[in-house]
């Protein structure tokens, strides 16, 4: 399944600043990792070598996750939403046939100089329960 360009497509779908409920669990979906999504994540971020033995998915390929483990109307693919910040943790290394699952959330919301923040949390799992990933992120939302 190709992944969508267009994120304006189902914007109305999002929730607002109003909607996010802190502490609630976030829509997601279960992906399996292809070869060819990682040699394409590979080319777009120049990735060459690593220690891990085999082949595996850059560290990075969280990025990619984000939006392919999420719905069309989950709250942070809003056009507008601007990362604050994040950190990571990596555990173990995606690899091809991994079947991905995410355990997303709001963990916070404030209103600091005007700015809407909401403070999330996500964590990246593979088929045997392993956690490969996971990340605590800032973003100032559009509304």
């Amino acid at each position: 399944m190709p992944f969508e360009t267009d994120f304006w497509k189902d914007a109305a779908l999002r929730k607002k600043w109003d909607d996010i409920i802190p502490g609630e669990p976030r829509k997601t979906l279960p992906y399996v990792l292809t070869l060819e999504a990682i040699h394409k994540y590979c080319r777009a971020v120049d990735a060459k070598r690593s220690p891990w033995k085999g082949l595996i998915a850059p560290l990075s390929i969280h990025i990619m996750l984000m939006f392919a483990c999420t719905p069309v109307d989950d709250w942070m693919r809003s056009p507008g939403t601007v990362n604050a910040g994040q950190s990571w943790s990596y555990n173990i290394p995606a690899r091809p046939g991994d079947a991905i699952t995410l355990q997303a959330r709001a963990l916070d919301k404030f209103i600091k100089k005007e700015r809407l923040f909401v403070v999330h949390d996500n964590v990246f799992f593979n088929q045997h329960a392993e956690v490969i990933c996971s990340g605590r992120g800032w973003t100032i939302r559009p509304q």
